[in-house]
């Protein structure tokens, strides 16, 4: 049997166009989760790999729909090998159900993940070199040196209360405290 998994990120996100490619594709029984891919717990996904019998093949729109990183991927492929079943991508033409499509299945997930972490190299290195110029990326301070200054005074010297300081000054009480 022919098994659908979709899976969206956040609910306001629609799954009808996986379905729609996996009925397509000939899948006679479809599960899918709105939840983020980095996480591991997604129910549907869970429940169709426990129902897996020898001879099933997961069918998934694209491997991303399946699993966030390389390891959770072949680790979620080897499970569905280890229940006798195959594993097939409609948009990356992969198909485990043949030792070529093993193959491919193999290399693209270690170009995907090469990719990924090549990305998050590119923004580190973007970032010190950002550093060395002097520009520093994140949220503008709270409070200026000079109401630092006042903000502890206030806080130290005066006693008076933090709630009270950081409606003055508009800020969280744990900017003051921090201050």
């Amino acid at each position: 049997m022919i098994i659908g998994y979709a899976r969206v990120s956040t609910d306001d996100q629609n799954l009808d166009a996986q379905t729609d490619a996996l009925t397509a594709a000939g899948a006679g029984k479809l599960f899918a989760d709105k939840i983020s891919g980095s996480k591991r717990e997604r129910p549907e996904l869970d429940k169709m790999l426990e129902q897996l019998r020898d001879g099933d093949v997961v069918t998934v729109t694209k491997y991303d729909r399946l699993a966030r990183s390389l390891k959770d991927l072949l680790e979620i492929v080897e499970t569905v090998r280890e229940r006798g079943a195959g594993f097939r991508s409609l948009t990356e033409d992969i198909d485990t159900t043949t030792p070529a499509g093993r193959l491919v299945f193999h290399v693209f997930a270690s170009i995907a993940q090469f990719e990924r972490e090549r990305i998050s190299e590119r923004t580190k290195e973007g970032l010190v070199s950002a550093r060395k110029r002097g520009r520093i990326g994140g949220r503008p301070p709270a409070l200026t040196n000079a109401q630092k200054d006042e903000v502890r005074h206030m806080r130290d010297d005066e006693h008076r209360a933090v709630p009270e300081i950081a409606r003055l000054f508009k800020v969280s009480e744990r900017t003051v405290r921090r201050a």
